[in-house]
């Protein structure tokens, strides 16, 4: 698993401009740290992880990227730890589907990567007077992704098909008279 942060350190509230969400970013302190190497308030903070997903990331595997700044990763080593893996096609998921995900959905395929986007690994922000966030993203994933899909949906699909062949199987050999392979693959061709 790779994972590419989104942190802001004091200096990074100077900028002289900001898009919408990068205001209101700055305002609420979200993703802030003191600096890149202090953790000081960084546990139970809006840059931490959260909880339930410390134990996958910090397993001793996964690669935490440097932080990216805006939306893509552009200007963190993502790319670069992916690459240097032999890395080229990826499954990609996130909480800001709108901007973030989608910014590295764009970069990713511009620099020659096969991406899966799972929908319900996802979220956005769903605004009054911005709109909603997610059915935004979901539009434009269909669009770009290489491939698209519910996790959850297409896992349950391929549970109940591998059922449906157990059951087929065992209604065969329940069938047959002589229990050979032979016998069982003759009677499934004629009754398909």
């Amino acid at each position: 698993m790779f994972i590419s942060p989104h942190y802001y350190y004091p200096w990074d509230h100077d900028w002289k401009f900001a898009g919408t969400i990068e205001k209101a970013m700055h305002d609420v302190g979200m993703y802030d740290r003191p600096d890149p190497l202090d953790l000081t308030g960084f546990e139970g903070s809006g840059a931490d992880f959260l909880d339930q997903y410390k134990p996958y990331i910090h397993d001793g595997e996964t690669v935490v990227a440097n932080p990216h700044k805006v939306y893509g990763p552009e200007n963190n080593d993502l790319l670069l730890q992916l690459r240097k893996r032999g890395i080229d096609s990826v499954y990609l998921c996130g909480m800001s589907a709108n901007l973030c995900t989608e910014a590295h959905l764009r970069e990713m395929l511009e620099q020659g990567f096969e991406v899966t986007v799972i929908k319900d690994a996802t979220a956005a922000a769903m605004l009054p007077d911005l709109g909603d966030g997610y059915a935004a993203a979901l539009t434009n994933f269909k669009f770009l992704a290489n491939t698209y899909f519910e996790f959850r949906r297409d896992l349950a699909r391929a549970l109940i098909v591998g059922l449906e062949i157990l059951v087929a199987a065992d209604i065969v050999l329940t069938v047959v008279v002589d229990r050979t392979l032979e016998a069982s693959f003759v009677l499934g061709v004629r009754y398909w």
